[in-house]
């Protein structure tokens, strides 16, 4: 049995508050398999609809200060770990499993002079339609970019983890069988200055401090789960390939070849091979929700080693 980081996608958690409490319902069941079979297990997952729900939200109510981003990124931990411990709670005790679920609002630690924040990639909230876009981007002065066919999102910048703040309090709390959901949304994004954290507006991606958590853990697994059972090259294409195993070699060629989407894949695929490269032994899972366990046996998913 062994250590899991298990980093939740966007389709684990629905797009507003009812649709996240029914799906989280679901979403624990997995989890909850995981734990019964004796791994230790700590959760991960994204915000970005939520925390561009939270931000407009703040934006267009009248007679209400606007909310600094850093801000609305907390909110959106403290409320997506409120629904995930209390579902997961429920089916541990369901299923007679006696452990704890806490949620801990986390900060990330990043560079400020990271290159990413000169060019925001990261999509939150809702979709618009380009004339929507540009009146939001003239209204707000955020930036708009279209996302993979579907519409126009704002677009954040998304800087790497250097560090996880809280991860003592996280490491203690899971040393001690507690079921911990941590840096929420990929984490409240900070900077180091002297003595003091630093809030700063960006979302990192969930996969990247996924990675970071699952190595400063030093967890055997890194789970990264995703709408699509493995990770295929071709893909949508007549020679479409679905893929059991990937090397750290592989992936990189995959990556030059240009295989994996930028907003979808490859973002996944590069967290998985972080992980995999800070320490021998250590694997990476790319999975779907349901298919978790399985994959941990070694039975379906895409697996990335060293």
């Amino acid at each position: 049995m062994g250590k899991i980081v298990v980093a939740l996608g966007g389709n684990a958690l629905g797009n507003n508050p009812k649709e996240q409490l029914e799906a989280v319902i679901n979403t624990a069941k997995p989890i909850v398999d995981l734990i019964q079979e004796g791994h230790t297990v700590v959760i991960a997952h994204g915000n970005g609809p939520q925390v561009g729900m939270i931000n407009l939200a703040f934006d267009t109510a009248s007679n209400i200060p606007n909310m600094p981003f850093p801000e609305c990124g907390a909110m959106s931990q403290g409320y997506i770990g409120y629904h995930l411990q209390n579902a997961i709670s429920e089916e541990l005790r369901r299923r007679k499993v006696n452990k704890n679920v806490a949620t801990v609002i986390t900060q990330v630690v990043v560079d400020k002079n990271d290159k990413a924040f000169q060019n925001p990639t990261k999509p939150i909230g809702s979709f618009y339609s380009k004339e929507e876009a540009e009146e939001q981007a003239k209204k707000t002065g955020d930036v708009f970019k279209e996302d993979a066919g579907r519409g126009y999102r704002r677009v954040v910048a998304s800087p790497l983890p250097v560090d996880v703040v809280e991860k003592d309090t996280v490491k203690t709390l899971m040393d001690a069988g507690t079921v911990v959901i941590t840096v929420g949304g990929g984490g409240i994004p900070v900077y180091v200055d002297g003595d003091k954290l630093i809030g700063i507006p960006a979302v990192i991606d969930k996969d990247f401090a996924s990675a970071k958590i699952a190595e400063i853990l030093d967890a055997d697994y890194l789970i990264i789960l995703t709408a699509v059972e493995k990770v295929a090259i071709n893909f949508g294409k007549s020679n479409e390939e679905w893929l059991s195993k990937m090397t750290i070699d592989e992936s990189k060629k995959y990556i030059d070849e240009g295989h994996f989407a930028p907003g979808s894949m490859l973002p996944k695929v590069k967290a998985a091979m972080m992980f995999a490269e800070s320490k021998s032994g250590r694997k990476a899972l790319i999975t779907s929700l349901e298919k978790a366990a399985d994959g941990i046996a070694g039975k379906t998913g895409t697996i990335v080693i060293k």
